[in-house]
């Protein structure tokens, strides 16, 4: 209480009535009293709301921001619109590099057209005694490929190799997978978009790693008081 209302207390104290202090105080000095007492009340917890709403600012300031993750999980599209746009021969070439990085050898671009589908050719060397040829087809789709496409490059690579990839930015339908593992005949291995970009990121080609934080907001909350 405010040294002044206790000074103004002890000065209107009288002698005991039945075991009991009495205080007189006028009508005006009631008034100024109460007025004293209501401002510091109210001081008080004005106090309080500031720093209730200080915190409020303080998370408000401290908020993670999402633009992070927003940028993470939108960054296999941007991968994917930078391989559609770029010409059919840097596809291949792309391709190129990716089954080089991937532990295949001799990887080379053929670049001639009218052979069946075929862009390029390599190795797989399975161990010092066994390895296969294969061939591969790229296809900068943004649609799907078809059976008789499969079929085509299967008819293209008869004879020539053990085995075909086919690369492509879009998708395959059912019947075409089932073509790719049919019995009695040189197996495709299809990589369609969604694969393609994992390989990407397996291998981080093409890609940046990111680090990135969470804001731990229990960590700030005694610097806020």
């Amino acid at each position: 209480m405010d040294e002044g209302v206790t000074g103004l207390l002890k000065a209107r104290c009288v002698e005991p009535y039945k075991g009991r202090e009495v205080i007189t105080l006028s009508f005006g000095e009631s008034i100024s009293i109460f007025q004293q007492i209501h401002s510091e009340f109210q001081g008080g917890k004005n106090s309080e709301t500031t720093v209730s709403q200080q915190e409020e600012s303080t998370d408000e300031t401290i908020a993670p921001n999402d633009t992070a993750d927003s940028e993470d999980s939108s960054y296999r599209k941007r991968l994917l619109d930078v391989m559609l746009a770029l010409p059919p021969s840097g596809f291949e070439r792309l391709c190129q590099r990716l089954l080089r990085e991937s532990g295949f050898e001799q990887v080379i671009v053929s670049g001639r057209s009218g052979d069946g589908g075929i862009d390029g050719q390599g190795i797989l060397q399975v161990n010092p005694f066994v390895s296969f040829k294969f061939l591969f087809q790229c296809k900068r789709y943004i649609g799907t490929v078809v059976v008789s496409q499969v079929r085509d490059f299967r008819g293209a690579m008869s004879g020539r190799a053990d085995k075909g990839i086919i690369l492509t930015t879009g998708t395959f339908t059912s019947d075409a997978q089932k073509e790719a593992v049919r019995d009695g005949v040189p197996p495709i291995e299809l990589v369609h978009g969604d694969k393609l970009l994992d390989m990407f990121e397996k291998l981080e080609l093409g890609l940046t790693p990111r680090k990135t934080y969470g804001v731990d907001l229990h960590f700030f909350k005694e610097f806020q008081i």
